[in-house]
């Protein structure tokens, strides 16, 4: 009788196991995008053929369909996707094209070549200055006009459309890394920053992650404004872990 379980995979005989792990994070959105891009950046599903059936999928990654569908959608916009329908449908790569501009496949690889190591630098930097940056405010007891500056900035992400969504979104945090009290964490910040957004232009934004990352925003000023200085530092690093998948899944 064999040593592997009933319904199991061995891993030497299932050429997607590296890339479909489950998704345990709280960030369950950027990290399935995340997932079925490794599928399509490994090649281990080679250009016009078909991922697994919707089910596996959401089965092997242990999240909703309706998440798997999200997921599916916004890479089809991307122009990663084809998804077809009928007896015979189902989600199918596209070849890299190389006639488009901005928002495909080849040229988001091609941005990222140009950045070379700046991506893995860049987020483990900015992870250090945020993740402080948000115990250090949340230890300051911000009131006053500080409280009234962050709550406008949340507004302020809360309300923005897709054109200003990230303008708006670096007030937030740039207002998080001055109020830390630090000028030094704020000058750096106002830096990586910079980088930041030129990695974020090479990605499509994505309604599904706005939407969850404006529930971490408010679960973040909540807790600055509480004075809760492990969960500010808790909810900033789930917040940049969904920022930092879904960059290493379009740009990595």
């Amino acid at each position: 009788m064999s040593g592997t379980a009933a319904g199991t995979r061995p891993t030497g005989a299932d050429p997607l196991a590296a890339a479909l792990r489950p998704v345990r994070s709280g960030n369950t959105f950027e990290e399935t995008v995340q997932r079925v891009l490794q599928l399509i950046r490994l090649g281990l599903v080679p250009e016009g053929e078909r991922l697994p059936p919707e089910r596996e999928l959401a089965e092997r990654l242990q999240v909703s369909r309706v998440t798997l569908r999200d997921a599916l959608k916004v890479l089809q916009d991307a122009g990663l996707l084809e998804i077809r329908r009928g007896r015979y449908g189902g989600a199918f790569v596209l070849p890299a094209r190389q006639d488009t501009p901005s928002g495909d496949g080849a040229e988001l690889r091609r941005r990222a070549e140009l950045l070379g190591d700046r991506l893995e630098d860049t987020l483990l930097f900015r992870e250090v200055l945020e993740v402080g940056a948000a115990e250090l405010c949340a230890a300051r007891e911000t009131a006053g006009e500080e409280e009234q500056r962050l709550r406008e900035c949340l507004a302020a992400t809360a309300s923005a459309g897709l054109a200003d969504y990230r303008r708006q979104d670096t007030r937030l945090h740039l207002a998080i890394a001055e109020l830390s009290g630090s000028v030094s964490v704020a000058a750096q910040y106002a830096a990586v920053r910079s980088t930041v957004n030129e990695l974020l232009d090479c990605i499509p934004l994505l309604p599904p992650n706005l939407e969850h990352s404006e529930r971490q925003h408010t679960e973040l000023v909540a807790a600055i404004l509480g004075g809760e200085r492990e969960r500010a530092r808790a909810v900033m690093r789930q917040h940049l872990a969904g920022t930092a998948a879904l960059l290493r899944g379009f740009l990595a």
